[in-house]
Formats: structure tokens, C-alpha cells, sequence
């Protein structure tokens, strides 16, 4: 899937993260997340498994990963 820009200096991509199951467990990923340089907003939705995050400029996957890790969770993929 190639990134989409929503607004002018912005991409938007969707993560595929197993193991979520609850709002906290999206809070945790949503947090760790955020941390990121230049990530404006990040939703994560438990049922469907997927993360959307709003960042200045594409993200690098491992630092995604990273952050997915850190929460106790596992990153799949691009949605």
C-alpha cells in the first residue's frame, strides 16, 4: 500500500499489529507510537488490528516496529 497525504506535509499509513484486544492495549501502542519524531496522530483500533498514523513524512518501518514492541505487542505489517 503507498502512503496517502491527507493534508499539505502530512502521510498517512495503516499498520497491521497482532495481539491487541482491548483500549488499554490500544492506548499502549497508540502511546509508544506518538513518541516518534514528526508523528502528528495515531488511532489504533483493537478490533480490527489496525494503527493509523498521520506523521510529517513517511515513517521508517523498524522505528514503527520498534515502538509496537515496546508496547508488548507485535507489528504485522502495512495495512
Amino acid at each position: 500500500m503507498t502512503a496517502q497525504t491527507d493534508t499539505p506535509g502530512s502521510v498517512t499509513a495503516v499498520y497491521k499489529v497482532s495481539g491487541m484486544s482491548c483500549g488499554h492495549c490500544e492506548g499502549s501502542v497508540s502511546g509508544e507510537i506518538s513518541e516518534i519524531a514528526g508523528v502528528s496522530s495515531v488511532k489504533a483500533v483493537a478490533s480490527s488490528g489496525e494503527v493509523t498514523v498521520v506523521s510529517a513524512e513517511p515513517l521508517d518501518e523498524e522505528a514503527v516496529r520498534a515502538a509496537v514492541d515496546e508496547a508488548g505487542f507485535e507489528l504485522v505489517g502495512r495495512a
